[in-house]
């Protein structure tokens, strides 16, 4: 008896019809694909990938880049007098500012919600510093909070109270960045507010009965509601304050007397590096001094810092938020 071998069937071909349409709608999809393809290319790509290039190079924008490898690393981290205090500084206003600026922007538009008369010219009076440009606002604080002669220490030396001395005291300076950036606050409160109106009234009238009082009903039922916008605004305020650059330089001239002049050198800083900023350093190295490759390793210093408190708190701000049952 002879054993016979099944062939295994074969999966037809596919036709040259359904070859082309899959073809096109690749095509189609890359068509749609396209304008972010290009932005994400010319926008981030390449100058990621030309920092980093940059970044190993001798290059002041005249001449030839050269390879130096590692030297304008060390530089960096070992000579550079202004890198480490820029760095501490720019921490600390994330660490600080943003924790501030959220938690102050959350009791304003906490508060807004809750007045029933006169809320839209609260909300106006809140938002309209935002709308304030950030040279304009730096120099008018710098006026309030000058030491001598500003109306904020003559208030306090009325009642009896210390005078700080603000833009020009190292250990003020950056409080008063803070109460700059807490001034200008409508950003925050317009997202807080517009969140918290959607939070369901029905959920607050449960809590009621159970008897739940203002703090329970806060934990159990605003936040967990508000938890993604309280994340987005925590993120977004990072990368801001990451790029922090205008003001802390506008108040160190003003505070220090050089406020305008074409040719005029300033040491970014002042009073003694306390508003020194990592992107400052950025400007400072690269268009100052035109040390391109100095400035480039500032630079991705500044993405990777980013990216890994952005990733931090994605990956932890739901925990950070939860509350328990």
């Amino acid at each position: 008896m002879t054993a016979t071998t099944i062939a295994p069937a074969r999966r037809p071909a596919l036709s040259e019809g359904l070859r082309r349409k899959r073809r096109q709608e690749r095509l189609r999809n890359l068509a749609f694909l396209s304008p972010w393809l290009i932005g994400v290319s010319i926008f981030f790509l390449y100058p990621l990938v030309s920092t980093v290039y940059f970044s190993f190079m001798k290059y002041d924008g005249f001449t030839a880049p050269t390879w130096v490898g590692l030297k304008n690393w060390t530089y960096v981290f070992t000579d550079y007098p202004f890198f480490w205090p820029a760095l501490r500084n720019t921490l600390w206003l994330v660490i600080v500012m943003v924790t501030l600026r959220v938690l102050f922007g959350l009791g304003i538009g906490l508060l807004i919600t809750k007045v029933k008369t006169g809320a839209g010219f609260f909300r106006t009076a809140f938002y309209l510093p935002y709308l304030a440009p950030p040279v304009a606002a730096t120099m008018a604080f710098a006026f309030l909070l000058n030491p001598g002669t500003g109306p904020v220490n003559n208030i306090l030396g009325s009642l009896g109270l210390p005078q700080p001395g603000w833009f020009s005291d190292p250990h003020w300076s950056k409080p008063a960045l803070t109460l700059l950036a807490l001034w200008g606050i409508g950003d925050l409160m317009v997202i807080f507010m517009a969140s918290l109106l959607d939070v369901p009234q029905e959920q607050y009238e449960a809590a009621s009965l159970d008897g739940a009082g203002w703090w329970q009903r806060f934990k159990f039922v605003t936040l967990p509601n508000i938890q993604p916008i309280v994340l987005f605004a925590v993120i977004t305020g990072v990368i801001q304050t990451m790029q922090y650059y205008t003001q802390p330089l506008v108040a160190g001239k003003v505070a220090s007397g050089v406020i305008g002049g074409s040719g005029q050198q300033f040491e970014p800083g002042y009073p003694e590096k306390s508003t020194l900023t990592l992107p400052q350093l950025v400007y400072h190295l690269g268009f100052q001094r035109f040390d391109t490759g100095g400035a480039c390793v500032i630079a991705l210093v500044l993405f990777g810092l980013a990216m890994v408190f952005t990733a931090f708190l994605m990956r932890r701000g739901s925990g950070f938020l939860a509350t328990d049952d």
